[in-house]
């Protein structure tokens, strides 16, 4: 049964200070081995994403395919040397209608599915169609449900419905894990970004006890600028800190859109490290939603090997 929301009182933003630590995560030298290891966490927290009107079975089915084996001749050559051989992803994320299709390609691969729901990217369908939306994604197949809140009602200071409906689709997902997305690039200001993250958690958790990691944050939905910001993100992660210290429960973090390169990858790592600590280093607690990230990646990780750097057409895309 779901325990009363106490709604989370605002807590202001030292916007200056944030923006100047975030940027400071950025600067710090990682060592070669360490920068192969970080390099290859990532390509295992990231969840890549087919969102377009053209989706068919046949991409969502190579995106799959790409998920598992990333890049199978630099694996191949990797194993040949004794190397690290190249993670598979944490998950793919795909349209309700698409999700049977996925579970398919992906059966005994342990990537997981994901699917958004509750009328994405907007959120502005009513919540009976929202709810019905999560349950046939979980009824599919769906291991993960990537929400969106109402950002018109968070920004009309509707904070209670926000919160139910967050609670509401929580216990719509059953045994699914949730990430709640922000689309913090419409919140306008760290302020409002600090206040949805600490009401999407409490809203969470008042549907009962979580396991680490059953419950996410995310940024964005990828469709609106700015996004994955790297104050925006430290905001997130400290809210997500606070509550742990409070609850004992370690809450998800997921940046999504504008995370493009390896270097921007591993600079929200040493964040996250640095803000949370080694726990959340894991694709259980932290995930990448940059399906563009991938390949950057796995160039770098050739870079490593062979001293150059791989041409951008090297790895195919889904």
């Amino acid at each position: 049964m779901r325990a009363a929301i106490h709604l989370p009182q605002k807590r202001p933003v030292d916007a200056v200070m944030a923006t100047r630590r975030a940027e400071s995560f950025g600067k710090r030298s990682i060592k070669s081995a360490s920068k192969g290891q970080a390099l290859r966490l990532a390509i295992a927290m990231t969840d890549l994403t087919t969102l377009e009107g053209k989706d068919s079975p046949e991409k969502v089915r190579a995106l799959c395919r790409k998920a598992i084996s990333p890049a199978p001749a630099l694996d191949a050559e990797l194993r040949e040397r004794g190397r690290a051989p190249i993670p598979s992803v944490a998950a793919v994320c795909v349209y309700p209608t698409l999700v049977r299709t996925a579970r398919e390609a992906l059966a005994g691969s342990g990537v997981k599915v994901a699917s958004v729901a509750t009328g994405f990217p907007s959120g502005q369908f009513p919540l009976e169609v929202r709810l019905d939306d999560t349950r046939r994604a979980v009824d599919d197949g769906a291991d993960e449900i990537d929400m969106v809140i109402s950002r018109g009602a968070f920004l009309a200071g509707e904070y209670a419905r926000v919160a139910d409906e967050i609670a509401a689709i929580r216990e719509a997902c059953g045994p699914a894990h949730l990430k709640v997305i922000l689309e913090t690039g419409e919140l306008e200001t760290l302020d409002a970004v600090r206040h949805a993250s600490d009401i999407a958690i409490a809203a969470a958790l008042a549907c009962g006890p979580a396991a680490d990691g059953e419950v996410f944050i995310k940024t964005s939905t990828g469709k609106v600028t700015p996004a994955a910001t790297m104050p925006v993100v430290l905001v997130m992660l400290e809210a997500i800190r606070d509550a742990y210290r409070a609850t004992g429960v370690r809450i998800g973090m997921k940046p999504a859109g504008g995370i493009r390169t390896a270097k921007a990858a591993i600079a929200q790592l040493v964040m996250v490290q640095e803000t949370l600590g080694p726990e959340w280093l894991t694709p259980a607690l932290f995930r990448f939603g940059a399906s563009t990230l991938l390949n950057d990646l796995l160039r770098q990780i050739a870079k490593l090997e062979h001293g150059g750097y791989a041409a951008r057409d090297d790895f195919a895309e889904a």
